[in-house]
């Protein structure tokens, strides 16, 4: 099928309300116009250059757990949360109770990220996997009650109520057979689909079957990454378009939502393919700021501290490219040193503007790694 000539399904009588079911997406699909192309071609490009620049780096592992909590902040943003990076980072005891729900959310996210990455070694991305991570992601939260980990049995839709609904994904009996469709496309080697336009269309059908009673915009939004991860696309996790989509929010859901009623698929192909493009190009430079940081506190800072302080402030330094906010006791526990040494510690780096102190107590004080959290902002 040529994408220009895409029809996306059509709407069923079901009682008292049309749900909309879509088109089967397991065939072939030509790319048949040269904008679409062009915008492949650079976003093939930059995606290449982040996958090498993420192999260089020294510890990656570090950095691609703060991209994951950026991920899984700003996915749960988009979802209504307000949990902030700062936040995310800190123990539940130290999250204000009136915030603690959204706090939790953000961590079954990041939960549900590492937990799908690393099923991906025993398991290919199937409908298997999405149900898996579906329970990881809706355990104990909010909406626990929504069935985590299977596919809806009745009903749903976005907007206030059934009748005035502004979209009514399919009924929940054709649910099987489409994520049935959905799974075969993801591995049909007999068609010719470039990765990123099949995991463009992919994310939309995802997103259009609505199969979960709730979590499917994260989920969705999850599926793009482990897409590039299943297909060694990407040999670390380090692209994620939550952020491209929360920017754009409002032409995000107009773009699904015009592939759905004027069968326009190519432009949310544009729209997704800038944002790829968009979002590894910012990834690159993170990641390249990031280098140039640890360099020059290699360089600068680090040879201040004395001969006996050298380990303890080496490790610190270590854990803040993966942890950048920390306060007395978890410096503590980290180096198994005395309430003193951790506190004259954190003191140090403060003087050489590595951490700052946000809170303004006296106890119970929070230090930031400003300068590296900005990177992720």
């Amino acid at each position: 099928m040529k994408i220009s000539e895409y029809i996306s399904g059509k709407y069923e009588q079901q009682y008292e309300y049309k749900s909309f079911l879509p088109e089967r997406i397991n065939h072939a699909w030509h790319v048949d116009e040269p904008e679409l192309i062009t915008l492949l071609d650079d976003a093939n490009r930059l995606l290449g250059e982040l996958n090498a620049f993420s192999q260089l780096v020294p510890d990656v592992d570090f950095f691609i757990k703060m991209h994951i909590t950026k991920e899984a902040t700003t996915s749960s943003r988009i979802e209504g949360t307000r949990t902030n990076m700062e936040e995310a980072l800190v123990d539940v005891q130290d999250v204000d109770p009136e915030r603690r729900d959204d706090w939790e959310e953000v961590q079954n996210y990041i939960k549900a990220v590492n937990f799908s990455i690393e099923r991906l070694q025993s398991l290919p991305l199937s409908t298997r996997l999405l149900r898996e991570t579906h329970k990881v992601l809706m355990q104990g939260v909010r909406g626990e009650q929504k069935l985590p980990g299977e596919f809806r049995k009745s009903q749903n839709w976005l907007g206030p109520s059934l009748k005035k609904a502004v979209f009514v994904p399919p009924h929940h009996e054709q649910l099987a057979e489409l994520m049935t469709d959905l799974e075969n496309f993801i591995h049909n080697d007999e068609i010719h689909v470039p990765h990123l336009i099949r995991v463009g269309i992919l994310h939309y059908q995802f997103e259009t079957i609505h199969p979960f009673l709730d979590g499917n915009g994260r989920l969705g939004r999850l599926l793009i990454a482990l897409y590039l991860a299943n297909f060694n696309l990407l040999h670390k996790p380090a692209l994620y378009l939550s952020d491209y989509f929360e920017r754009n929010r409002l032409d995000y859901y107009d773009h699904l939502t015009v592939a759905r009623t004027k069968n326009e698929l190519s432009a949310w192909l544009r729209f997704f393919l800038i944002g790829v493009h968009d979002t590894a190009e910012t990834s690159i430079g993170v990641f390249k700021a990031i280098l140039e940081l640890k360099e020059r506190i290699e360089r600068e800072i680090m040879p201040q501290f004395h001969t006996r302080r050298q380990a303890n402030a080496q490790a610190l330094m270590r854990f803040l490219y993966q942890s950048p906010v920390v306060n007395i006791k978890r410096v503590k526990a980290l180096l198994d040193v005395q309430t003193n040494t951790a506190s004259s510690l954190i003191s140090a780096f403060e003087e050489f503007r590595i951490l700052e102190e946000k809170t303004g107590y006296k106890r119970n004080r929070t230090f930031v790694f400003s300068e590296y959290m900005q990177m992720f902002k």
